[in-house]
């Protein structure tokens, strides 16, 4: 456990390997007028863009939209398959391809051509965004082709094994283009206001909304939003994965078979309302996940390591949450700058994935070690399951 107590308020840090600019915003984050008791930092903690991936903070009257980040509702789905691994085995490249198909990834989408998926998107979560003056039709049909899509960066679709030799899928994506539009429509909204009320910021992307305000509202409206579009997206990759992994497994498609198996739902980009400390206040969490006592969660290592299945120990001093994976050791750009595709080869052997160099950024090596990560939260999760990926697909 690392502190951080030269600002307004305590930062408390589930490790202690920080790097000097994730610290350094941590330190504007904690002189915020309205932060609520203290800042927890999960330990898979590195910068970002204007707030640390890794970020639980709870706010008393205002919200700071870059603390949330860009890809609103962002998080992980598991289901628990109901055979052993040892059935799909040897047609691993043939799912993996099958997968490709069914679910588009980078920036790829579905056609109108094969679905109407917009009107499924405006049927299920309305045409209501408070964000958009021109364009709305263009760009909820956009979002309507990208429902049920990877997208490209960390985001991935694994199938994996646990300890027992039993297949799960296990996939993270968030809300895609609409997502990020709607938070930068909020970001900028809030600079503005800070530059109207003169009020100085030591770093621009802390701007924050006022509870009570309508920009406040709009704002929370239009995340909710973003947030069940990110799930609706995620239970729509869930379903098109599930009839290609039917179709190796049992020969057919049908899909109602799975009805039954355990699945694990978890946001680690969002805000809501929360009691702690006895006290309603609105927690954002940055790439963490909620780890109430008993609830049920997802902690992803990298695509060559291994992922686990958590139960949360409501550990009040984190804002009873955990980290949303291993994080990164080191930027993007870093990492394909000393990392080679013979490099990434070797440390993905064991899993059926692309091997080129578009992918090097996400290679194993760039990212914390998640048994550290693990074992720095040891008062924060249990253990339930220990997976392994024998495919990962990324965009």
């Amino acid at each position: 456990m690392k502190y951080i107590n030269s600002g307004k308020n305590l930062v408390k840090i589930w490790t202690n390997d920080i790097e000097k600019e994730a610290e350094e915003q941590l330190l504007n984050l904690s002189n915020l007028p309205f932060i609520y008791k203290h800042i927890a930092v999960m330990p898979d903690v590195h910068a970002g863009k204007g707030s640390t991936i890794g970020t639980v903070i709870a706010t008393k009257g205002a919200v700071c939209p870059a603390t949330v980040g860009v890809d609103l509702g962002c998080g992980m789905t598991a289901l628990k398959l109901p055979f052993k691994v040892d059935v799909i085995m040897d047609k691993l490249l043939l799912i993996r391809h099958s997968i490709e198909r069914a679910v588009p990834v980078g920036f790829n989408k579905h056609s109108m051509i094969d679905t109407n998926r917009g009107s499924i998107l405006t049927d299920i979560l309305g045409d209501d965004l408070t964000c958009f003056d021109k364009d709305r039709g263009k760009l909820l049909t956009n979002a309507g082709l990208q429902l049920g899509t990877l997208g490209g960066g960390n985001h991935f679709i694994e199938i994996c094994f646990d300890e027992n030799a039993d297949a799960w899928i296990v996939l993270h994506t968030g809300s895609r283009n609409i997502g990020k539009m709607i938070a930068e429509v909020h970001i900028n909204k809030a600079k503005g206001l800070m530059k109207s009320y003169f009020i100085d910021l030591p770093d621009p992307d802390l701007s924050y909304l006022v509870q009570n305000t309508l920009e406040f509202d709009n704002y929370i409206h239009d995340i909710n939003w973003a947030q069940k579009y990110a799930y609706e997206n995620r239970e729509h990759m869930l379903k098109n994965i599930l009839a290609e992994i039917a179709y190796y497994a049992y020969g057919d498609k049908d899909i109602s078979r799975f009805d039954t198996c355990l699945k694990i739902s978890c946001h680690h980009n969002y805000t809501t309302m929360e009691n702690h400390f006895n006290k309603n206040v609105l927690v954002t969490r940055k790439g963490a996940v909620s780890a109430k006592l008993g609830q049920l969660g997802i902690i992803p290592g990298s695509m060559g390591d291994k992922s686990y299945i958590v139960e949360g120990l409501g550990n009040i001093e984190s804002f009873c949450s955990c980290s949303h994976g291993a994080g990164r050791r080191m930027s993007r750009n870093k990492a394909k700058s000393i990392f080679t595709i013979d490099d990434l080869i070797k440390q993905t052997s064991n899993v059926e994935c692309r091997k080129d160099a578009d992918i090097i950024d996400e290679i194993p090596g760039a990212y914390k070690n998640i048994d550290e990560v693990m074992d720095n939260q040891k008062d924060l999760v249990k253990i339930l399951h220990t997976l392994k990926q024998i495919i990962c697909i990324k965009g």
